[in-house]
């Protein structure tokens, strides 16, 4: 499957030498897909709690159309796992809430590796709002009386829009930020806040890492989630900004984070590629990084057949989404609905390895409405619209749907069972 050279790349001074790897645009896929848990029947294994620590980060979002995008992450690599396990297994204990690619439930191993990001917002002091006097009460009430609510602590909103939030919600977010309290649980949507000293283990409350570790450690994980991803893959994942963007170009370049380098045909040139070919070489300079032990065995196994969350890490990024593919996807729920092409909450439907088309999903009751279903040119045969039917229908039993009513369909000539 892989066409495998070796690539020296020197170091302050010494010389590593490196497995470099390359792989068509359809290996580089497949590889990705096993490492999401989306081919192969290995990813079933160890259920929920599996799910999150293969993922590193699952995204969490206000919006629930058949269910919260946390829980159609996990029901897109297990099937029809009860909602009731989704939810105890990420608010079991075993799990926190912090900011990586957005807000995420997150291992609660990986507490020491975002000590770099707890620090930024502590010499920050500003979240959207200035941080108010009267932190410490907040604090200290929590560690009095906690877990907490913003309810309990005095409510979260002033009155206004939805931004406009109370002195106690801003403070305690803050406090989240810089690590003082934790959230490792919800209730009705609510974060439950609780001091760190009592939600996090004192192993890992006391380890101390600086901010290269922890950048060369999530880069690692991130990496192992994606697969194989780019540069920038791996900064839209972490949202490395400035210094720590820098700090993980060296953690890269220096084999920190355990990723190795590998070429997919057809995807960019590097930026040092473009600025001094002369210097990488071959065309097949690397141009991605890779898990090594995503690269140990040629994926193999059955392919998902499934709807997924637009917060799927899969596809959250577009950019990758569209390279790895061809695939333009877009969340249009913030788009003015005169303006939206394919729907307010567009799923994107795997079949096979690939993304088929589109479905933009309501429920009226006991019925799964698709308000639009859109394939993908060249994805109109008779297998792809059994897929489409067939991910529609599970999609529809897994939230207690009954029947399933088609409401738009294009191409407009395709007609649907």
């Amino acid at each position: 499957m892989l066409d495998t050279g070796i690539a020296v790349l020197s170091v302050a001074g010494a010389s590593i030498a490196r497995m470099l790897t390359s792989l068509t645009p359809d290996e580089a896929r497949r590889v990705i897909l096993r490492a999401q848990g989306l081919l192969g029947a290995g990813a079933r294994r160890g259920g929920v709690p599996a799910v999150l620590r293969r993922l590193g980060a699952v995204q969490l979002d206000t919006i629930s159309v058949l269910a919260r995008s946390h829980e159609l992450i996990a029901y897109a690599r297990l099937g029809p796992v009860a909602r009731e396990k989704v939810e105890a297994a990420y608010w079991g204990g075993d799990a926190f809430e912090y900011w990586c690619h957005a807000a995420c439930i997150l291992p609660l191993g990986q507490w020491p590796l975002y000590a770099f990001r707890r620090r930024a917002f502590r010499e920050r002091e500003f979240r959207w709002h200035k941080v108010p006097s009267g932190v410490d009460k907040v604090l200290d009430r929590v560690r009095a009386d906690g877990p907490l609510t913003t309810t309990d602590l005095g409510g979260a909103k002033n009155g206004g829009p939805w931004w406009d939030w109370s002195d106690v919600k801003i403070a305690v977010e803050w406090l989240l930020d810089i690590g003082e309290v934790v959230c490792t649980r919800r209730v009705g949507w609510r974060r439950v806040y609780d001091i760190a000293e009592r939600a996090v283990p004192a192993p890992l409350l006391d380890t101390d890492l600086t901010d290269e570790e922890c950048v060369a450690r999530l880069a690692g994980t991130a990496g192992a989630a994606l697969g194989i991803a780019t540069r920038a893959d791996l900064v839209d994942f972490l949202r490395l900004k400035g210094s720590h963007a820098a700090i993980l170009d060296e953690a890269l370049r220096s084999g920190a984070t355990g990723l190795v380098p590998v070429h997919v045909a057809g995807w960019p040139a590097t930026r040092a590629r473009r600025t001094d070919r002369a210097a990488q070489g071959p065309a097949k300079a690397p141009n991605a990084w890779a898990d090594p032990t995503a690269l140990e065995s040629e994926p193999r196994g059955h392919h998902r057949t499934t709807l997924l969350s637009p917060f799927d890490s899969l596809v959250w990024d577009r950019a990758r989404t569209e390279r790895v593919f061809g695939f333009n996807h877009r969340l249009e729920a913030y788009v003015p609905k005169d303006k939206r092409v394919h729907g307010y909450f567009t799923m994107p439907v795997l079949a096979g390895g690939r993304l088929i088309g589109r479905v933009d999903p309501a429920r009226e009751g006991s019925t799964l409405v698709a308000r639009h279903v859109s394939f993908e040119p060249g994805t109109t045969a008779r297998p792809h619209i059994e897929a489409m039917t067939d991910a529609l229908h599970s999609a529809a039993e897994w939230v207690g749907c009954t029947d399933v009513h088609i409401e738009r369909v294009t191409p407009s000539t395709l007609r649907l069972p």
